[in-house]
Formats: C-alpha cells, sequence, structure tokens
C-alpha cells in the first residue's frame, strides 16, 4: 500500500485525457499533489484514436487559463484562437506540452489502469468513520501486476470513449453484434488513412445520426469517388430527417453548419441511400456479407459496419462508493436535469461545478464527459470550468467553488430533434458571462458549442 513517498496523501485523478491533465494544472496550481493514472501508454490515448478527425470548436475553446499560465513561461506559443485543430493536433499542440512541463510530468502514471475505488477499509455498507477514511485505488499495470494507493480525494476524468453504446436500440448487444465484432468499428475510423484498406471497395453501413456519423460518412463518401465499388447506406432510428443536419448557415460554429449541409447534400445526391425509423434487432453473416435485421425492414448485405449511437460511463470501478447517479442518465443527480436530451432540444451547457458534480461519498468527483454519463454533446470549456470548481472546492476555497468564471457564446442550434422552437436566434447571439449557479437558486440557461469532431 502506498501513498506519495509517505508523505501527504495526493488527489488521484483518473484519466490523462485532456480534462485530466488540465486537472493535474490546476492542482499544482494550488499547491496540491496530483496523481494521474492513465491505461494507455500515453497521455491523450482515447484522443489518439480520432487523432485524425478535425474539430469544430475553434482553439479558444479548448485550452485552459490555468494550463496556458503555466504553458507560456516555458515557450509555448498559443495556436492561432480561430482555427479548428484535430484531435491529433489538440493533443501535440496543447495536451503533450502541458503534461511535459517539470510540474505536471512527474505526477502522471501512463500504462496503468485503474481497476477499483473504494474507501480503505471501509466497504460501501460501512458508515461510521467512512468519511475520514482515504481512497483506496486498485491499480493493473501494463506488465499484469496490481497495486494499491491511497488518496485523498479521486477526481475521475476517465472518459466515456471506451465505452461504446452497441447497434441495438435497447441498449444491449443484439444477437450476432458479439460474434461479428471484426466487422464492427464503434466511434470514427480513419476511413482515408490507416483504415483505407478495410473500406475500399466495400458495401458500408453507418449506424447513427450525430456528428460523429456525418464524419465517418463524409469519409466513406470522400473515399468512394476514389474507389469504384464503395457503396454507402446510412441509418437512423428517427422516423425523420427534422432537424437532422443542424444549423446550416444559422450555426455560429460554421464548421459544425457546413458539416451538416455537407450531409444533406450527400443524401439529395444519392452518394449515400438513408434508411429513417431502422432500429436493428439482429445481425445474421453469409457468404455474401452481413444483414442486418430491424424491426420493419433489413439492410443488407453490407460488409463492415461503422457504429456512432454514442457513449455511456464505465461504472463498474466505482462499485464500492456512494455514488448518487440519475437512473437513466448515469450522470451526477443534480447535473442530469441541466443535460437531459430528452427535457432539452438546444447545444446548451447549464451553469455547473462542484456542487452539481459531487457524490455522497466525500471527496469524489466525476467530472469531463463521464459527469455527462449518456447525454450526446460535451464541451471542453465546460470540463475546464468543472475541474476549476471542483479543485477550488478540494482546497477549502468556497467561493472560488461557486464563482462565474465561464463565458461560452449563443449559438442558437439545436441539437435534437424535439419538436417546438429552438434556441436564441443567431441575431439574439452574443458572448454571455455565466455562473455556477447552486442548486437553491434556478440555473440560467446558455447554449455553446460541443466538443465534436468537425
Amino acid at each position: 500500500m502506498s501513498g506519495m513517498g509517505g508523505g501527504e496523501l495526493p488527489v488521484a485523478v483518473i484519466g490523462a485525457g485532456p480534462i485530466g491533465v488540465v486537472a493535474a494544472a490546476h492542482l499544482v496550481s494550488r499547491g496540491e499533489t496530483p496523481l494521474v493514472l492513465e491505461a494507455g501508454d500515453a497521455v491523450g490515448a482515447s484522443v489518439r484514436k480520432w487523432a485524425h478527425v478535425r474539430l469544430f470548436s475553434p482553439w479558444r475553446y479548448l485550452v485552459d487559463p490555468v494550463a496556458v499560465s503555466m504553458l507560456e513561461p516555458a515557450g509555448w506559443t498559443a495556436p492561432d484562437p480561430e482555427a479548428l485543430p484535430t484531435g491529433g493536433e489538440l493533443v501535440e499542440r496543447f495536451m503533450e506540452p502541458l503534461a511535459a512541463l517539470p510540474a505536471i510530468a512527474p505526477h502522471i502514471r501512463l500504462g496503468t489502469r485503474v481497476a477499483a475505488v473504494s474507501r480503505h477499509g471501509f466497504d460501501k455498507m460501512k458508515t461510521p468513520g467512512r468519511d475520514q477514511a482515504p481512497f483506496e485505488l486498485v491499480l493493473r499495470t501494463a506488465d499484469g501486476g496490481e497495486e494499491r494507493i491511497l488518496a485523498k480525494a479521486v477526481v475521475d476524468a476517465s472518459g466515456t470513449y471506451l465505452s461504446p453504446n452497441p447497434i441495438g436500440a435497447g441498449g444491449l448487444p443484439v444477437p450476432g453484434e458479439t460474434e461479428l465484432g471484426e466487422r464492427i468499428v464503434y466511434g470514427i475510423p480513419d476511413v482515408l488513412g490507416r483504415d483505407r484498406a478495410r473500406y475500399a471497395g466495400k458495401r458500408v453501413l453507418v449506424v447513427g445520426s450525430g456528428h460523429s456519423a456525418f464524419n465517418a460518412l463524409l469519409d466513406v463518401a470522400a473515399l468512394a469517388r476514389k474507389e469504384p465499388g464503395t457503396a454507402i447506406t446510412w441509418a437512423i432510428r428517427r422516423p425523420t430527417t427534422a432537424r437532422l443536419y443542424g444549423g446550416g448557415a444559422d450555426d455560429q460554429l460554421a464548421a459544425r453548419g457546413g458539416l451538416g449541409m455537407r450531409m444533406r447534400a450527400l443524401v439529395s445526391t444519392g452518394a449515400a441511400r438513408l434508411v429513417t425509423g431502422f432500429r436493428a434487432t439482429r445481425l445474421d453473416a453469409d457468404a455474401n456479407g452481413i444483414t442486418v435485421r430491424g424491426e420493419d425492414a433489413s439492410i443488407g448485405p453490407v460488409d463492415e459496419i461503422i457504429v456512432t449511437t454514442g457513449f455511456r460511463p464505465d461504472l463498474s470501478i466505482t462499485r464500492e462508493l456512494r455514488l448518487g447517479l440519475d437512473p437513466a442518465l448515469e450522470s451526477p443527480v443534480a447535473l442530469a436535469p441541466l443535460i437531459d436530451p430528452n427535457e432539452h432540444s438546444c447545444g446548451t451547457v447549464y451553469p455547473h461545478g462542484a456542487a452539481e458534480l459531487a457524490h455522497p461519498e466525500p471527496g469524489f468527483y466525476t467530472v469531463g464527459m463521464k459527469s455527462y454519463g449518456r447525454a450526446p454533446t460535451f464541451l471542453l470549456l465546460t470540463g475546464y470550468e468543472q475541474v476549476r470548481s471542483v479543485v477550488c472546492a478540494l482546497t477549502g476555497d468556497e467561493a472560488g467553488a461557486k464563482a462565474v468564471e465561464l463565458v461560452l457564446p449563443e449559438t442558437g442550434v439545436c441539437s435534437t430533434d424535439l419538436g417546438g422552437s429552438c434556441c436564441s436566434s443567431p441575431a439574439d447571439a452574443a458572448p454571455v458571462l455565466v455562473g455556477l449557479g447552486s442548486r437553491s437558486g434556478e440555473p440560467r440557461r446558455r447554449s455553446a458549442p460541443e466538443l465534436a469532431p468537425a
């Protein structure tokens, strides 16, 4: 059992993605000792899986002020704030330099997976003395070993990218999905790069209606223009295409609006066959390929399937903690009504921080994409504000945890098709200053660009 050199216990940060590395910067800036635990062999391991994808959020929404204040004295040059980086550029130009700073680098452990978190000496049922016990983390190392460490607090920034939703609309893999896993990719493959041979000249099915689906489809379409025989089918669960393509020219994030317009043109020209109202029930394979059965129709045969139906948090590592999770979204209970896509039709980001992210287990916080549970949209800038607030709370700065510091633009763009009116019009758009609010007051609603590939 270890802490950090036998001294004061560290704050454990799970995940060295952008939110985790920025959390380390905030902790260091306040005199705390972070211990960042990353299962991959490099920082930004999940981002590197979609390194080829260009974000539609510009650099000014992708960097953190505290991190920048640490980077600039080390000779770092800020990217053009209006430029749109790829995932790889986000890693190379922001995450790697930040993680390499002498104040942060010694506190990052790569190749170390967190297998479980509990209270040292207290199972979930035990109450007296629980809050005074340190956290105990079970680690799995790259060489197959096991280690246990203690921490005074835990910030879970492990994300959701490695926990994709299945093709089945019921939330479970459909029959045949697991068995045919080698013919399925979840997320956005590098169709025009390292995965080109896999899709060239093939019949490709893309399932999903979000921006990840748009990216995958446009890449396959670009491949089809160069590789004869490449055919595209696009299946979505929604019954119509109403608002499917987003705000178009009205979107203040031009790259996001352009993405939807390109998709509309792709379908209208017949370059991709669109199947609406499709809910997969099983996958069958024979010598001709894979047939995807639906409730009312079938698609196929196809050769490859790309599933872009979203992600979900992996809750297995926190089974011994007392968490307050919304039963539907699997986000912190207080955050759920602010981000629930079943209730809100726009790409809104509500003011929230440590108060909304807290659990019944004091000292444990879920931040970043994982804090949104199964909700589909997330903004890096929101994650940076989350960790700023959480670190303030962990260091006893109650006023800082509630401070008003998040500046977001109005976009006036809907992210889901729930009927009714959309957000404020572009004519009303302006940068706005929003605070973290509190549970005693009504949160103010503000729209913001998503963290999503362009």
